[in-house]
């Protein structure tokens, strides 16, 4: 029933004064996930120790026996099963016999040659020619030296099967790879389809798809190139869309209205416009797929990774740094040289300019030169394998293994204060809190910080995510591993903001700071280890100080690129009414950088996560242990397996609370 209410009317030109605004009461997420935890605090301090799920690091659960015996059963029918027989071994010889030949080509004798076909005169001349060809003359002289420097290290050999393993990964990725970009780049559904894959595949660590390829493909190159090859293709189809995508419509109707075809305006207008960010796709795909191949030692790829991971494993820190940084030096010449090809696409076009005629003349003779080298170290022996007995390289690892005795014995003290401080004034407690309380009572603070962070959806992934985790068999590995990536994360942060903020504030700083931040995402994750190790020793610290050197440089620019964002009229207003400089950042720069920081958080995880699991080599135990023990002893090759899908399943369920509160805080 409505009840009709006379109101009192208006008379002349008066006019009804404006309803008061409706206040709509906001709910401040932090309070709430403060709140969450002061429960889960004192409900843990009721509760410790019980339903933990822990497991011996010897013991197994029933999921990680049948995953061992679907190992064996697959072993026993490979040879014998038409799936195996006609797909699974087909697609590993086919692989096989590329990275054989580039081997054989570059690394290894074969074809009853006791060198290689192609001796290290000629593969210098090869990569000094076409840094040239594709770059310039600085780049040339960048690889000669680079390559060079590699033989007088003593890693030639080992030098020249990471590149083999490389080279075929990264052929195999970008066969498929461009081409998916393409047709991503063309069509809304397709990019659609893909979009979560890509975004799926770029979350997973490293490691995670090393233990399923073994399962089918057996450990070896082939896995290891295979591995490469997945975990390198995401960013070149990314990318490559991307590109195709960036092209302005204007042009694209042009072409149309001129009578072009699909095919004519994909060919002579689309790639060509694309080539400089698709050259730039093919660079990341290379940066990631050296990473993998180092860490494929694991499964025994050969190379420099192998020769990295005997040496962590025996903490013989000299050889591991001295084959860290031959690493570093390959990735930082593939990095420049394919950095320079994606620089010139656009400055190659002025075919008639006497400039480009000279260039044309020279770089044929410099091609014939290059032939004269892999003339020579194909047909005489002093040509083929490099001089010297590598004493540079010894030299550099005695100097690695003197400075590591050093500061074990002159800066333990202060190393170990720092160390033990982290450890047991952060890292014990959080780690404490995380395995000791009740499996179902981490799971529902952790659903609930989901829901409230990053909306229901998020909060849904997680429980997904948590009732995996428990199936998994895993659970206390998996909340240390938790433990040391939250950590590790914070101290990420800290870094992030601290630097980024000055970035972000000060162009000459940025300047300063932004060659070494790109130079340190070139280097893969392998390299960080070892210098860490020689100052705390194999320690869980150790993976954690070198996942945050690994995680801060993406944190720290996307946080400067945040900053500087901000919109210089709303600093310049805050400086009119008074506000001192740090009021300014902390009242105006990182309030409006919100979506920047959480993206950084997101960022840095991702990265943390990586990095923390790896140091499962380094003594960091957890997760990254239960992964390599599965590599090398077959009885716990269940718990490995197992142990990669709780990797990924920590992976997507930071990726998916992040992600969504990036978005609600940009909304």
């Amino acid at each position: 029933m409505t009840v009709a209410v006379e109101k009192p009317r208006k008379t002349g030109t008066e006019e009804r004064p404006p309803a008061p605004a409706r206040r709509v009461r906001t709910v401040n997420r932090s309070l709430v996930v403060a709140a969450i935890l002061i429960v889960w605090l004192v409900l843990f301090a009721v509760l410790r120790g019980r339903q933990t799920l822990s497991l011996a690091a010897a013991d197994l659960t029933d999921l990680h026996r049948w995953f061992n015996d679907v190992n064996d059963s697959i072993g026993a029918d490979r040879n014998s099963n038409p799936l195996f027989l006609y797909f699974f071994n087909e697609i590993r010889l086919v692989i096989d016999t590329l990275v054989t030949f580039v081997q054989e080509l570059i690394s290894q004798p074969g074809a009853g040659r006791p060198v290689p076909q192609i001796g290290w005169l000629g593969v210098v001349g090869i990569a000094g020619y076409l840094s040239w060809a594709v770059g310039n003359w600085r780049v040339a002289l960048l690889a000669v030296a680079g390559f060079t420097f590699l033989g007088l290290q003593g890693l030639w050999q080992e030098s020249m099967d990471t590149l083999a393993l490389t080279v075929s990964a990264v052929f195999v990725a970008l066969l498929f790879a461009i081409p998916l970009g393409v047709w991503a780049g063309l069509s809304d559904r397709f990019h659609r389809i893909v979009t979560p894959f890509l975004d799926f595949m770029q979350t997973m660590p490293t490691f995670v798809y090393l233990a399923p390829l073994t399962l089918f493909f057996l450990i070896g190159p082939a896995s290891a190139t295979i591995a490469t090859a997945i975990y390198a293709a995401p960013p070149a189809i990314r990318i490559t869309a991307h590109a195709i995508r960036s092209v302005p419509e204007t042009t694209v109707e042009a072409a149309d209205s001129l009578g072009a075809t699909r095919r004519q305006a994909l060919l002579k207008v689309l790639l060509p416009m694309s080539r400089r960010t698709v050259v730039m796709g093919v660079n990341q795909t290379i940066m990631a797929a050296l990473a993998m191949v180092t860490i494929a030692a694991l499964i025994d790829a050969p190379g420099l990774g192998k020769t990295v991971v005997q040496a962590l494993q025996s903490l013989d820190v000299g050889t591991a740094f001295n084959a860290g940084l031959a690493i570093v030096v390959m990735a930082i010449v593939l990095d420049r040289v394919t950095t320079a090809a994606s620089a010139r696409a656009d400055t190659a076009r002025g075919s008639d300019s006497p400039l480009v005629k000279w260039r044309r003349q020279l770089l044929a003779a410099g091609g014939v030169a290059a032939l004269v080298l892999v003339y020579l170290s194909h047909t005489y022996v002093w040509a083929a394998e490099f001089p010297g007995d590598g004493g540079i390289g010894s030299s550099i690892a005695k100097a690695a293994a003197d400075v590591t005795t050093w500061a074990q014995d002159n800066l333990s003290g202060l190393t170990n204060a720092f160390r033990d401080a982290l450890t047991n004034g952060l890292l014990n407690p959080f780690q404490a809190l995380l395995t000791d309380s009740p499996w179902w009572l981490v799971g529902a603070a952790l659903v609930a910080v989901g829901a409230v962070l990053g909306g229901w959806r998020a909060g849904a992934t997680t429980a997904v995510c948590v009732g995996l985790l428990v199936a998994t068999g895993v659970w206390s590995d998996a909340m240390t591993t938790l433990a040391s990536t939250a950590v590790a994360t914070v101290l990420v942060m800290l870094l992030g903001v601290v630097l980024g903020v000055w970035m972000g504030r000060s162009a000459l700083v940025d300047r300063l700071l932004r060659p070494s931040l790109d130079a340190a995402q070139v280097m893969p994750p392998f390299v960080y280890l070892v210098p860490f190790l020689a100052l705390f020793g194999a320690t869980r610290f150790t993976a954690i100080v070198a996942a945050v050197v690994y995680a801060a440089p993406v944190a720290i620019k996307i946080i400067a690129d945040g900053v500087r964002a901000v919109p210089a009229t709303t600093v310049e207003a805050a400086t009119s009414t008074g506000c001192n400089t740090w009021q300014i950042i902390t009242k105006v720069q990182l309030p409006m950088s919100r979506g920047a920081l959480t993206l950084a958080t997101n960022q840095g995880l991702i990265y943390v996560l990586s990095m923390v699991v790896v140091g499962g080599l380094v003594g960091a135990g957890a997760l990254g242990y239960d992964v390599v023990a599965g590599f090398s002893q077959g009885q716990l090759y269940g718990k490995g397996l197992a142990a990669g899908l709780a990797i990924v399943l920590l992976g997507v369920m930071f990726d998916r609370i992040t992600q969504a509160a990036a978005r609600r805080t940009s909304a």
